[in-house]
């Protein structure tokens, strides 16, 4: 007996249970209805956008209700509508605020691209109804534009992660299924451009990876390429990948090779790594394109130095002394060519040739002394060594006392 009491309670429970949860069903479906046809009452009169707005964001937050593509629907016309009100007043050269105006723009394009994917979503019979799309797209190209202005306005600001996320709404149109019909990556010309200053964004935010995410769409931007290169570049040397980093350096250096840097990068990468044949190597690229460039003589002046190619470094010293005869690195170059030449030099069967080698150093290493006095380890044991050889007392005995200091 009392078995069956407990079972009788059980059943109880279980419909007290599910009538309560069907209750709960039915007011939340009426309160769902009630709200949506409140916020309709408000956009037929134009009136409470926000409050519209916040209705629908509301219902959203109860996960039972994130597949009603009506909710985003009206969502989506309240925050249009919001945007169209700000519109008409900067129409009537009224003062408005333009951010407000941006923010408003880059909303209806989140949830525009979120009803889409709820209205992408195929049937029981595997059909996608799609009945948003085409409107919604036509509507939202002509909002498009205020996505790279409001980009432009945070840029001005110098808030420069919110100017990025402008840049990446307007780019990301591309991507989006909303827009498929528009071939926006082949048709809409200002692309690159937007590109081009989401990778500034990156850029000035040290982010190596957003700096990097649309660099090459930003090429299409012809205009800013240096730059666009010089970010890629940078953005790579702080990922730490040498290769790529090498590689958009000698791209940059391809386009640009008067650019003040790429070249010097490019060497110094490879000097860095002691690799003195690829430096020679950009250098006479560089020289290619102009060849009386001072800095593209001496860092070819230099690495012949570095190849014990002593000669030729002394040709492309001299050169570089007949276009500046006030750099003094050219005539340290010099001399130093003249000195490891004797090195090779047999001083039995040489000792004319030394002594005249000797003598052709010493002005190249006593103008090197007079233009740059602070580089006393320099030119001190070079001096040293060519007024011994030469048995010039005076001068030895100064420069003796100089490096004994």
């Amino acid at each position: 007996m009392t078995l069956r009491i407990t079972i009788h309670t059980h059943h109880h429970k279980a419909l007290m249970l599910l009538l309560a949860v069907s209750t709960l069903f039915a007011t939340s479906a009426t309160a769902q209805k009630r709200q949506m046809a409140e916020a309709e009452g408000y956009l037929r009169n134009g009136k409470n956008l926000e409050k519209a707005e916040q209705l629908m964001t509301k219902l959203l937050r109860d996960s039972a209700n994130q597949q009603n593509r009506r909710i985003y629907d009206l969502w989506l016309q309240a925050v249009e509508k919001q945007y169209g009100v700000l519109n008409e007043r900067m129409y009537k050269h009224q003062k408005i605020d333009t951010t407000q105006l941006f923010n408003l723009t880059r909303r209806i394009f989140t949830i525009a691209e979120r009803l889409d994917s709820l209205d992408s979503q195929p049937d029981k019979k595997g059909r996608a109804p799609l009945d948003y799309r085409k409107d919604n797209a036509q509507r939202l190209l002509t909002y498009r534009p205020n996505l790279f202005f409001g980009g432009a306005n945070h840029l001005r600001k110098e808030d420069f992660k919110t100017a990025f996320d402008f840049f990446e709404t307007y780019i990301d149109c591309a991507r989006q299924p909303l827009f498929v019909d528009h071939q926006l990556l082949q048709t809409d010309g200002r692309m690159g451009e937007a590109a081009y200053w989401a990778t500034y964004c990156g850029y000035r935010l040290g982010d190596p990876v957003l700096t990097l995410r649309y660099q090459d769409l930003a090429r299409r931007d012809t205009t800013k390429l240096e730059f666009t290169l010089q970010y890629a570049a940078e953005a790579w040397n702080r990922l730490g990948d040498e290769q790529r980093y090498t590689e958009i350096l000698w791209e940059g250096f391809a386009f640009f090779p008067q650019s003040a840097y790429f070249f010097p990068r490019l060497m110094d990468s490879y000097t860095r790594k002691g690799n003195y044949k690829q430096g020679l190597l950009v250098a006479e690229e560089a020289l290619k394109s102009d060849s009386l460039n001072e800095l593209y003589l001496f860092a070819k002046s230099t690495m012949l130095l570095n190849l014990g190619r002593y000669a030729d470094c002394l040709t492309y010293s001299d050169r570089l002394i007949a276009v500046n005869d006030q750099m003094a690195e050219a005539y340290y170059n010099a001399g130093t060519a003249c000195l490891n030449i004797i090195l090779n030099m047999d001083p039995r069967r040489h000792k004319k040739q030394i002594r005249k080698m000797y003598q052709k150093a010493q002005p190249y290493m006593e103008t090197y002394r007079r233009l740059a006095p602070a580089a006393k380890d320099k030119w001190g044991p070079a001096l040293y060594r060519i007024y011994f050889n030469l048995n010039l007392g005076k001068q030895f005995d100064e420069i003796d006392k100089i490096l004994k200091k």
